[in-house]
């Protein structure tokens, strides 16, 4: 695991835009109405097709060289880096939806009392497992 990454990106003109593409990443698209916008989206595409890749302990294969990138009349090849640790912690940190079950009396106490249960439950997980930060 690297923490950059750099990757030729073909972005593909059209009339109703710019589609981008990762030659050495398969499946891994994305599109733009304008180039800065194009850019944009290449790199969060990009980052978040390597930090699955990581996730699924994939091989992460050698970019091909820019100069040996394949191009149509209407393409234009551009190397996209990404800087992997602040995307790695912004993913570590989004919220995920979990469903539980609690008894009934217990809910109705805990809504008069407007409880807040997502922090309740963060609260008790931390308590419980003697943390109060994410290991990184």
């Amino acid at each position: 695991m690297k923490d950059r990454y750099v990757y030729p990106a073909i972005f593909d003109y059209a009339d109703d835009g710019i589609s981008v593409e990762f030659p050495d990443l398969p499946g891994a698209f994305t599109c733009g109405d304008t180039d800065e916008e194009a850019l944009r989206m290449a790199r969060e595409c990009m980052a978040l097709h390597l930090y699955g890749m990581e996730r699924d302990f994939d091989i992460i294969p050698q970019p091909t060289r820019l100069i040996d990138v394949k191009l149509a009349a209407n393409q234009a090849a551009l190397l996209i880096d990404v800087w992997m640790p602040p995307f790695r912690d912004k993913m570590a940190e989004q919220a995920v939806k979990k469903t539980l079950t609690i008894p009934k009396w217990l809910d109705e106490i805990a809504v008069e009392n407007n409880v807040n249960f997502s922090r309740v439950l963060q609260d008790g997980l931390k308590a419980h497992l003697g943390v109060n930060e994410r290991k990184k």
